[in-house]
């Protein structure tokens, strides 16, 4: 019961922004360029949140790759800028503008932002692959009226050749269509004290965790593959132990949370059906920097390319720390140990706890 008020609490405090998303794109506003970058970008939160079948960890990916690809749909027409081309993991041969010739990046950008979106979300319903097709041509018409129709073509054949090439390029990471693959049965699970056990009160029942092999994809800086391993507390069930000092805060602070920290605690609950996920609320809290600061398109690309990809990375090490540890979760301990009849505000994620998902994702779009 009440999981099912919160969840519709939820679901209708973002109704309101989910509609702001869906509607804006409709109307056919005289925009800026930075508009293009932002009207893309809760376009990328609407399909995510609307898909289905999703998860952070897929959604961490997506928007990687969207946020890559609308910065390398116009950098090269920016001097003051350079392409991640030989700087990330295996990114190489994306095609290169004539030199001889002239584009219109904001063609560029809005063709390949297209492109990226139903080729990630291939999955997505036909609804909203119109959704997508209908920015498009919005933001196509207004910004190709008064130029050449030889260098609009151009523009938008290349702006879908780089996504066309990231797409490729994103295939090979070992999170291609991960949505197919959510839950490993054959995994033999360790059962060791303080291991994860199936949550009982959960956000989605699985006997099996979501994702356990995400640890090995493919990072998007190699060296963020080299990450060091965080330190663990030892399991022990000793009332004075670090160990169980940790549950207990968890359970005395959940006895007195306030109201805000309840609606705070909602707004980022993340349950997959009906959010756009934690790596979502990253790329709207950057919107929000971009809507206040207004700056020019290559900055709103290079934003967005920066947290998505640093947000995409922090769930790759996150996952391969979360299976390396497989630590319980507080509905386990608590109940077992502190108090029997104990149920946390929230329910569990299908996945084990240390380290916090939403910490270093969070950590990781703070800093950039």
């Amino acid at each position: 019961m009440k999981k099912t008020i919160f969840k519709t609490f939820y679901f209708l405090s973002m109704t309101a922004l989910v509609f702001n998303f869906s509607c804006s794109s409709s109307i056919e506003k005289k925009m800026n360029e930075e508009d293009v970058a932002i009207e893309w970008a809760n376009m990328s939160l609407y399909i995510t949140q609307y898909t289905p079948s999703n998860s952070p960890t897929f959604a961490s990916r997506g928007f990687g790759y969207i946020g890559l690809t609308m910065y390398e749909s116009i950098v090269n027409g920016y001097p003051s800028h350079k392409s991640l081309e030989g700087q990330l993991n295996g990114l190489k041969n994306l095609p290169k503008p004539d030199p001889l010739a002239s584009y219109d990046w904001i063609i560029s950008f809005n063709a390949a932002q297209a492109s990226i979106l139903k080729n990630i979300y291939v999955q997505t319903s036909d609804e909203n692959k119109l959704r997508i097709d209908s920015l498009e041509n919005v933001i196509y018409k207004q910004f190709s009226k008064s130029i050449d129709k030889k260098i609009v073509e151009r523009s938008v054949n290349y702006g879908k050749a780089v996504a066309s090439t990231i797409f490729e390029w994103s295939k090979t990471d070992g999170g291609h269509r991960g949505y197919l693959n959510n839950f490993d049965k054959k995994m033999v699970h360790p059962n060791r004290p303080g291991s994860w056990k199936p949550p009982l009160f959960a956000q989605s029942f699985s006997h099996h965790p979501l994702h356990p092999h995400w640890g090995e994809n493919r990072t998007f800086d190699k060296k963020n593959r080299t990450l060091t391993l965080p330190k663990f507390i030892p399991y022990d069930t000793v009332p004075n132990s670090p160990y169980y000092q940790e549950f207990l805060q968890v359970y005395e602070k959940d006895l007195k949370l306030t109201k805000l920290e309840k609606e705070a605690a909602i707004w980022w609950g993340d349950d997959p059906d009906v959010t756009f996920t934690p790596p979502g609320h990253s790329f709207y809290i950057a919107t929000l920097a971009i809507e206040q600061k207004r700056p020019p398109l290559i900055e709103c690309a290079e934003v967005y390319a920066k947290t998505s990809i640093a947000v995409a990375d922090a769930f790759i090490k996150c996952w391969e720390w979360k299976y390396h540890f497989f630590s319980e979760r507080a509905n386990t301990f608590i109940p077992k140990y502190i108090d029997e009849e104990w149920e946390s505000f929230w329910p569990d994620p299908p996945f084990p706890a240390f380290p916090s998902g939403h910490a270093i994702q969070a950590a990781a779009a703070a800093a950039v």
